[in-house]
């Protein structure tokens, strides 16, 4: 597993090779999170994704988008490398309207631009989001949401935070909560290592419990440890080599999104290609 910034990949758990796809690469598609490297422009950060060869982008809304043409934006950015997924936005954008006008607008446009998942957070209930819930909490079917049937949308497993008392301030906070919560409503799931392993560092059981809905269709991939989120592999305490081959095992087929914290690369970017090269190396000998 990697440990820095410039190791190399460790081959550290082996397993039967899985058939390539068409494209020579592993049935597990690995995109990059904009959020990876958020502090530079989307454009240079989808040019690094194409660079270091990730299959796409999860892109996230942002205050770039403020007052501004969406769409102009995103058919700048998908000419220089497909939008794997759209993150809705957790803050306020200007000009967006709330979390529910947000939310709409967002699924519109993956429609509009055929990208196929759109992920979002649960309400909190601290400080409480009232309206955000009520809405929530009545929509029946969230993919009757999308009308460009090919765009799926997902919700995600929130994180514990705190030092003394650690909580959830997010709706949906316990695994069996969300699981009841998404079979009920006709709703998929972005599962994050990092969020369910700030709860327990040894979160494979949780991920099961998730995974035996059938409704998990995008993963956020990074370590935790010592108080701190998406962390490289192999800087905090989570088992994510036999996480990757329990995927294996499951034959999940994809995405698996790469979401670090910026000060965990480089500043140079030609030791930003190198670190997320290695990382992508890894991922896909562990995958394939």
């Amino acid at each position: 597993m990697p440990q820095n910034n410039h190791s190399q990949s460790q081959n550290t758990t082996k397993g039967q090779q899985a058939a390539p796809s068409a494209a020579g690469k592993a049935d597990i598609s690995i995109s990059l999170s904009a959020g990876t490297l958020y502090h530079l422009k989307l454009s240079e950060i989808f040019n690094i994704a194409r660079e270091c060869d990730f299959d796409g982008v999860e892109l996230i809304i942002n205050q770039v988008f403020e007052k501004r043409d969406p769409r102009t934006i995103l058919e700048k950015l998908t000419k220089i490398h497909p939008i794997s997924s759209i993150h809705s936005p957790f803050f306020k954008i200007g000009g967006w309207g709330n979390q529910i006008k947000t939310l709409l607008k967002v699924i519109e446009l993956a429609g509009e631009f055929n990208i196929p998942l759109v992920n979002f957070h649960p309400p909190l209930w601290y400080p409480p989001e009232l309206t955000f819930w009520r809405w929530f909490r009545k929509v029946e079917d969230f993919q009757s949401l999308a009308k460009n049937k090919s765009t799926i949308v997902t919700i995600e497993n929130m994180p514990y935070v705190g030092n003394r008392i650690r909580f959830n301030p997010n709706i949906l906070r316990k695994t069996e909560m969300m699981t009841r919560f998404i079979e009920k409503h006709n709703l998929y799931m972005t599962f994050d290592t990092t969020h369910l392993g700030s709860h327990n560092p040894n979160f494979l059981g949780g991920f099961k419990q998730f995974y035996q809905t059938g409704r998990i269709r995008n993963i956020h991939f990074s370590d935790y440890g010592h108080g701190r989120e998406h962390l490289f592999p192999g800087r905090g305490l989570l088992p994510l080599t036999r996480f990757l081959y329990l995927l294996k095992h499951l034959q999940y087929q994809g995405p698996l999104t790469v979401e670090l914290s910026p000060v965990e690369l480089p500043h140079a970017h030609d030791k930003i290609i190198t670190s997320l090269m290695d990382l992508l190396e890894y991922l896909r000998e562990e995958t394939s």
